[in-house]
């Protein structure tokens, strides 16, 4: 019997690097006993690892890799038995990471997605609170994670706060940055953190300001913000009061909200600079609001590359949506969605279909331009399912403000941001789509498609094809009122 000994219940490297000897010298899984730090020897004694192989006799997929980085930090403490199970059914399975029905692969696949939300959970709900000390102010923060995130997160919060002096604590491991370098120490009690700083009161302040009733959904936010992490955040006191008057709340909103006249969205004077018109009251201040976090944006890589986020703009009360992919080159440097080629190309086609452009709100599925380089050049490629997710918060929040009879999705992935799922264009497009809230989807090609058609016959034909759906659309939008 083989006893594996890992230095942490994070220790990802021990674990491979033990799982990788034991794979090859072909010892089986039930052989195995995997355990975090040293509690004794087995009863009938250990047998040593086998000696680090000079090379590999076999390989794994990328995806296993990941799903084991993702599944170790779980808490479950068969995660290890579990993953070597698997790695051993590889070696003779190559292809098992396919099989979405085999109960093994199932079975860590959910350990991993766990492991991700509650990763997703400390970046959105951690709460720093001011200290003073005796070199200078530090941010301390207190978070209950479920499962060892924490080393796997620090980097991020790194990035995000290089400049602060903070410290996270959580009752395994606490982690704490001077500016310059990371270091851990030991876990702690919620009393070790403090309760307040002079900045709670303005915060609140702003998250009062900014609550919209109008989109409030109290199971969505209920999932997405589970109360046991209200304690930790001090925006929570507010929300029952919040929610009990956002019925109120939203009735005074309409009734009070200007309406300003339109005006055409593509002109800069119109939309002061990428503001969309027509957005007076309550809704223009909380679309600003969002727009301005949005400038902010790290839930996915991609805000590394791009040169900026590229928010919609339109009219805010516009019945009518198109959401496309993602900005091109010219609209990540300009930082205003569709005016490159494909957007001169869909105020055309738009213009022979007799819509007014002037009265639709423009978007992307994803708000940072994702691309390879080619030597000075900037070549798009597609977002992945993942970047699709990520953007979709910000995607919700235009929905829900603007609040569109009608919503167009311009291509694949702006069909799957919108439908919350993979599609086929070709199966989808031209017919209306119920959309939650009684809104109408539709989905077509996306205007670059029929830039880079490369038969002239082939491309005049999808040209028209594209024409006569936003004709439709249209039609559409005036019976829909």
């Amino acid at each position: 019997m083989h006893r594996v000994v890992l230095d942490a219940p994070d220790d990802v490297d021990g674990w491979r690097d033990a799982a990788r000897r034991l794979a090859i010298a072909g010892v089986e899984p039930d052989r195995v006993t995997w355990q975090v730090g040293d509690a004794g020897g087995d009863l009938f004694g250990d047998a040593p690892l086998p000696p680090a192989p000079i090379r590999a006799a076999f390989s794994v997929p990328r995806a296993f890799i990941d799903l084991a980085e993702a599944a170790i930090l779980h808490s479950d403490p068969e995660r290890f038995a579990l993953l070597y199970a698997l790695l051993v059914r590889l070696r003779d399975r190559p292809g098992l990471m396919e099989d979405k029905a085999d109960p093994l692969l199932r079975r860590i696949d959910m350990l991993a997605k766990a492991v991700r939300r509650d990763i997703h959970k400390m970046r959105a709900f951690v709460r720093f609170r001011e200290v003073e000390e005796d070199d200078g102010a530090r941010f301390v923060a207190w978070f209950e994670p479920e499962h060892h995130i924490v080393r796997a997160n620090a980097g991020f919060f790194v990035r995000r706060f290089a400049t602060m002096r903070w410290s996270i604590l959580t009752p395994a491991i606490s982690i704490h940055w001077d500016g310059e370098a990371l270091r851990e120490g030991p876990g702690a009690t919620r009393a070790d953190a403090p309760d307040g700083d002079p900045v709670e009161a303005l915060w609140k302040g702003y998250y009062a300001a900014i609550f919209n009733p109008a989109r409030l959904k109290t199971g969505a936010m209920l999932s997405e913000m589970p109360k046991k992490y209200w304690r930790n955040l001090p925006e929570a006191a507010l929300i029952p009061d919040l929610v009990a008057g956002a019925q109120a709340r939203e009735a005074a909103m309409i009734a009070s909200a200007p309406r300003a006249p339109r005006a055409p969205a593509r002109s800069s004077e119109a939309t002061g600079g990428g503001r969309p018109a027509g957005g007076g009251g309550n809704s223009g201040a909380v679309w600003a609001a969002v727009r301005d976090e949005a400038m902010g944006c790290t839930r996915c890589p991609l805000y590394k590359d791009a040169t900026q986020t590229v928010f919609g703009e339109g009219p805010l009360d516009a019945p009518l949506m198109f959401i496309g992919e993602q900005p091109g080159d010219q609209e990540d440097l300009a930082g205003r969605p569709f005016v490159g080629p494909a957007g001169q190309l869909l105020d055309q086609a738009l213009a022979e279909a007799g819509v007014d452009r002037a009265r639709a709100y423009v978007t992307n599925a994803v708000k940072h331009f994702k691309f390879a380089r080619r030597g000075k050049r900037r070549i798009h490629q597609t977002p992945d399912a993942g970047e699709v997710q990520a953007c979709r918060w910000w995607l919700t929040q235009e929905l829900d403000i603007v609040r569109p009879r009608l919503v167009v999705a311009l291509g694949a992935t702006a069909a799957r941001a919108m439908l919350g799922k993979a599609v086929t264009i070709s199966r989808t497009r031209g017919s209306a789509i119920p959309l939650e809230g009684g809104v109408e989807g539709w989905v077509t090609v996306h205007p670059s498609y029929l830039l880079r058609v490369p038969d002239e016959a082939k491309k005049a034909e999808e040209r028209a094809r594209f024409v006569a759906e936003l004709r439709m659309v249209g039609e559409r939008v005036k019976a829909l009122g």
